[in-house]
């Protein structure tokens, strides 16, 4: 065995698996981390539970302490869970690591009384096409009529404790939930039913109000990190730093910093890093590795603290010089023994797997992160929308003036998901007349582009209506000769069809149709009129022929 085999083995260790809160919106999202947050600070001694920026750690012994019975320490050695703090699938695509999703486990929260939503769709096939495992949330057991709550207990005893109509209203919500996950290609069942978490998906009922269930849904996530993610999660902690920047922002002292994500190795402060950025991958040093204060010193002036290093998995805010060109949701690697140019080789190759293929012809799409942008592209991909240009960052004028570009007026459009679109940008856009469509919902953003291209289809198809001159047949009424011509004037009876201002008149005879002048006008009751339909009765000049003859 080498040396480096001998440092390797030594410095293996299990990190924390990273779990990720998705899920219709007012559904219970963040109540639901806020209850796990609660009650795990509560429950555990204070500082047992860390905030991380943009994440919670939650250690075993707290989730041990919150699920009481349903859980053994002795049985796990993964030191615990680490909750992404912004909940919502939008953080969800933004978490991308080696083409795969950043969180190794997800909690899709569904109200129990509403069952699925258009954002529980969109959060389901971001999490099949991730291939994330997942447990349902179904929350809200407590607006059951009659259901008597018990604060924080596990479900099953809360279960146990409620009257036989309260228990018989859940179970019909419940298998409605089931039954819509089976309609999405997924068996599930409530967890404790579930032999096998690989083929099933386990339900927990849960209320993020009182606290019921919530030692389950940590005792399940638990449980499955632990028995199919333990591989997974051997990192080699001493290595260099893999993460991925959840957020980009200004720091008042420390101008751009990112907010990372860190899942394998250790970070230092002063080490080299290579960011994605918006043209090219960054190369800088970290100035300050910061940390959130504990909770108890949140009033200091100083809202983080400065660290040395930090291990995986964890979540901090790196200071340094040019981020400014930093994307969400794009990799960050410490350089350290590596040679630079391999680094930024292996950052570019990470981009390069961010699926977004544009075509000649198409609109233009604009998202805040790297993986919304893969998101939103394979959705409209699946909706057979082509796809011209699709960038992260806010809408400026130069994507208005690419979108003038487009051959097809539909496709004179800009999808901005989750963006800001300058002033100048808009301007231009009303000026060039390019519409632009802005929503933080994926579907709600096809959806609302769709319906525009429907409309404007269907007006197209009513101007070449409109335009198409259908042959119309009328006879002449007898003893209604007003003027024999220059042009010739005479009242006549629409038979069929639609007779037209400027139509040619043709005369049959012997079924071969015999031009014979022009329409030049139409009066109805005194009143001029564009056109006369089947049925009525007009007076019409028709110029050319001389009638009664």
């Amino acid at each position: 065995m080498s040396d480096t085999d001998t440092h390797e083995t030594e410095t293996r260790s299990l990190r924390t698996p990273i779990v990720a809160v998705l899920g219709h919106v007012d559904h219970g999202k963040t109540s639901l981390l806020d209850k796990i947050r609660g009650s795990t600070v509560i429950e555990g001694e204070a500082g047992a539970i860390t905030q991380h920026i943009g994440a919670t750690a939650v250690p075993l012994d707290v989730v041990s302490k919150v699920a009481g019975k349903l859980v053994n320490p002795d049985d796990f050695d993964l030191p615990g869970l680490l909750f992404i703090d912004t909940p919502g699938h939008h953080s969800f695509t933004t978490l991308r690591s080696r083409g795969g999703a950043l969180a190794d486990i997800a909690i899709l929260v569904v109200d129990v009384n509403d069952g699925f939503q258009p954002q529980t769709v969109e959060a389901i096939n971001i999490l099949k096409q991730s291939q994330t495992p997942f447990i349902v949330a179904a929350n809200k057991i407590d607006t059951t009529p009659g259901w008597n709550p018990e604060m924080d207990a596990p479900v099953q005893q809360t279960y146990e404790a409620q009257s036989d109509r309260a228990r018989s209203t859940l179970d019909s919500s419940l298998y409605e939930l089931i039954g819509e996950l089976s309609d999405a290609g997924f068996s599930a069942d409530l967890y404790w039913r579930v032999q096998n978490f690989q083929n099933n998906i386990g339900v927990v009922p849960v209320s993020a109000e009182t606290g019921e269930g919530v030692p389950d849904v940590l005792t399940v996530l638990m449980g499955l990190a632990q028995r199919y993610m333990r591989e997974d999660m051997e990192i080699d902690v001493a290595g260099p730093g893999a993460g991925t920047v959840l957020e980009v922002k200004e720091e008042k002292g420390f101008g751009t910093t990112l907010d990372v994500v860190l899942y394998d190795g250790t970070v230092r402060a002063d080490e080299t890093i290579v960011v994605g950025g918006m043209n090219e991958p960054i190369v800088t040093d970290v100035r300050a590795l910061l940390k959130p204060r504990p909770l108890a010193e949140i009033r200091t002036e100083d809202r983080f603290e400065k660290v040395d290093s930090i291990a995986a998995a964890a979540g901090v805010k790196i200071a340094a010089p040019n981020l400014d060109e930093a994307m969400a949701g794009a990799p960050v690697r410490v350089v350290r023994d590596r040679e630079i140019e391999d680094v930024i080789e292996e950052v570019q190759a990470e981009l390069a797997e961010v699926e977004v293929s544009t075509q000649e012809e198409g609109i233009v799409v604009k998202a805040d992160t790297l993986g919304s942008l893969e998101a939103i592209v394979s959705t409209l991909e699946e909706e057979e929308i082509p796809v011209m240009r699709a960038e992260v960052g806010d809408v400026a004028p130069r994507d208005i003036r690419f979108a003038t570009t487009a051959d097809e007026p539909k496709h004179r459009t800009i999808l901005a998901f989750n963006v800001d679109v300058l002033a100048d940008a808009a301007d231009e856009a009303e000026q060039r007349d390019i519409r632009l469509f802005d929503s933080d919902v994926i579907y709600q953003l096809i959806e609302e582009y769709e319906e525009y291209v429907d409309e404007m289809e269907r007006a197209q198809q009513q101007t070449v209506l409109d335009n198409i001159t259908r042959p119309a047949r009328f006879r002449i009424l007898e003893d209604h000769v007003f003027r024999q011509n220059d042009p010739a004037v005479v009242g006549v009876e629409i038979m069929s069809g639609t007779v037209r201002n400027n139509s040619f008149v043709a005369k049959f005879e012997a079924n071969e149709p015999k031009r014979v002048g022009t329409l030049k006008g139409i009066q109805e009751q005194g009143d001029d009129v564009d056109e006369a339909r089947a049925g009525s009765r007009v007076s019409v000049a028709i110029d050319g022929p001389t009638v009664g003859r």
